[in-house]
């Protein structure tokens, strides 16, 4: 049988949880702007994914291939320290 899962208001006040990692939460929809990538200007320098601080640039073979939406919080620094301007932060559109 599968537990329930309380809301964070039904959790009692000072309530202890037990530990988990943040591939345990899919975090993505936080996000109200995403990144957008611009393989036209892409170098694949993994700069992105090097400063991405919820692991949410993909990489495959030494390249970009994506953006993990399902943790991205659309902080943008991927966009911020892109040396091409190849990822630009757009509005999500939900």
């Amino acid at each position: 049988m599968e537990e329930k899962k309380l809301s964070w208001k039904e959790l009692p006040e000072g309530d202890v949880l037990k530990a988990a990692s943040s591939k345990s939460f899919k975090t993505g929809n936080w996000r109200n702007i995403k990144p957008v990538h611009h393989p036209e200007k892409c170098i694949h320098c993994l700069i992105c994914w090097v400063y991405c601080p919820d692991g949410a640039v993909k990489t495959a073979d030494g390249k970009f291939v994506g953006f993990d939406y399902d943790y991205c919080k659309g902080c943008g620094i991927c966009a911020h320290e892109c040396p091409k301007g190849a990822i630009t932060m757009e509005p999500e559109r939900k």
